[in-house]
């Protein structure tokens, strides 16, 4: 296991991080304590360092079992947790970006981490009701609190994460470090505005659902009668089922087989040897599932087989990017001087 600066902050974290929505049994497809300790125990063997819950997940569960089993770890390990999620559907105040939500979530994590402290703290979702100056102003107020250390932000608009870090920064707040966002080879729409904008920012990307639900191990295509097909048996599942991802599942298994390899190493290693520094969250119901996740660590793809997989997998950048790379709009936006330019601000 090597580590990653988590964006631009000196906090060394784990090459992979684990995630751990499956700590803990509320939600139907969990884990027990002793499988969950398990899992804790053998990630930090294998030198993870890296853990990422929330206060919803597991309705709490999940992070009781983790500040149990950290206990004699507090000091190595990095905890990162979350708000913004209900913790009680007929209370307003119990969700969403704000002040309240957030002083209430963060004192009720701590308890259950058993801890005084988060390593970093993620605003879990944008609730489009409360004013970003609010949600920087409290952020940095629990920083200076001494609760929290780092901040970071999920599943938000790029413009609104552009202008709250531009926010933070002008009025001596603390800025987000980090994104968390849906990333895998069946996932890469976050390539048109996410990346630019932690590029410029020097935001790290935690990137969740890197094997797309399951999906990039290939265990649905196995399990398709007759055809290259696959079935979906889990809801969100089925969110990638079309034909251009069973041509990419197709070419990851293929890649696998040629070096004997499971499909999710290739998947995990697509994104952990990525330019930009991503840090894929894996999750694992039992050992054996982490073990092999954790195989991704033994090897590396190479340039062509990297290739292969961002060609089966490419997407259209779309508008304004497509436009802005056309030769006739390059020719009356630089007219002959571009090829004369030295850029050092290429992204």
């Amino acid at each position: 296991m090597k580590y990653k600066l988590l964006g631009k902050s000196g906090l060394r974290v784990s090459e992979i991080c684990l995630g751990t929505m499956t700590f803990g049994e509320e939600f139907g497809w969990g884990e027990s304590k002793e499988e969950s300790r398990k899992v804790y125990e053998a990630f930090l063997q294998a030198g993870g360092n890296f853990f990422d819950t929330a206060n919803y997940y597991t309705k709490g569960t999940s992070e009781k079992f983790l500040g149990e089993f950290m206990a004699q770890d507090r000091e190595r390990v990095v905890i990162a947790t979350k708000y913004s999620l209900t913790t009680n559907p007929k209370d307003p105040n119990a969700s969403g970006n704000h002040r309240k939500n957030m002083t209430q979530a963060l004192n009720a994590s701590l308890k259950r981490l058993k801890t005084d402290y988060v390593d970093v703290y993620w605003v879990h979702a944008w609730d489009f009701l409360t004013p970003v100056e609010e949600v920087m102003r409290a952020l940095d107020d629990m920083v200076r609190a001494g609760k929290v250390l780092y901040i970071g932000i999920s599943d938000t608009p790029a413009w609104i994460v552009s202008q709250a870090n531009t926010l933070a920064t002008l009025r001596g707040w603390t800025p987000f470090v980090a994104l968390q966002l849906e990333y895998s080879l069946l996932e890469r729409t976050i390539e048109r505005e996410f990346l630019p904008l932690a590029k410029s920012f020097d935001m790290a990307i935690t990137a969740w659902s890197p094997l797309a639900m399951g999906v990039l191990t290939g265990k649905y295509q196995q399990n398709a009668p007759n055809d290259s097909r696959f079935k979906i048996n889990q809801p969100w599942g089925t969110l990638y089922l079309n034909e251009k991802n069973i041509e990419i599942v197709n070419i990851v298994v293929a890649i696998a087989k040629e070096i004997g390899k499971t499909p999710a190493q290739i998947a995990i290693n697509w994104l952990r040897q990525h330019k930009q520094t991503i840090i894929p969250i894996i999750g694992a119901k039992h050992v054996e599932q982490l073990k092999d996740n954790l195989g991704c660590l033994d090897f590396e793809l190479t340039d062509e087989q990297i290739a292969r997989l961002n060609n089966a997998s490419h997407i259209d950048l779309g508008f304004p990017h497509e436009f802005l790379k056309r030769d006739d709009l390059r020719k009356i936006l630089y007219g002959e001087t571009l090829d004369l330019i030295s850029n050092t601000h290429q992204r």
